[in-house]
């Protein structure tokens, strides 16, 4: 399993990179093997305000549908569209071109509230 040391991790198996004032998200290399084929995304719209815990959107696999919560709180401001048309990225590359959002959160050190890699493998790992 793939657990990049350079972010931050949700217990919910979301990932979150920082960029500027920016926070990239997605689901985790765990996440994604758990689902299986991802066959369909449902994205936050942009200017949506999510609260930390919130919902942000769906992903739908041959196994399952599962929610993608918000990690933390704030303001959607950019969705990776490339994923309505090729959802499958979150397979091939769940921490690149796999990215859900980006958010411009409340608070930014929120994300240090955060799992970093070593507290998401223990978490994963069990």
């Amino acid at each position: 399993m793939n657990v990049p040391d350079d972010l931050r991790y949700s217990t919910d198996h979301e990932w979150v990179r920082t960029d500027g004032d920016r926070l990239r998200i997605g689901i985790t290399d765990y996440a994604q093997d758990a689902l299986g084929d991802v066959v369909f995304i449902d994205l936050p719209g942009p200017g949506m305000s999510v609260e930390a815990g919130g919902l942000l959107g769906e992903v739908e696999s041959t196994k399952s549908v599962s929610e993608i919560y918000a990690p933390v709180a704030g303001e959607v401001v950019a969705v990776n569209v490339s994923l309505m048309d090729a959802p499958e990225q979150v397979n091939a590359d769940p921490y690149g071109s796999g990215w859900i959002c980006e958010i411009v959160p409340t608070d930014a050190s929120a994300v240090e509230g955060l799992l970093d890699g070593g507290g998401y493998r223990q978490l994963t790992e069990g």
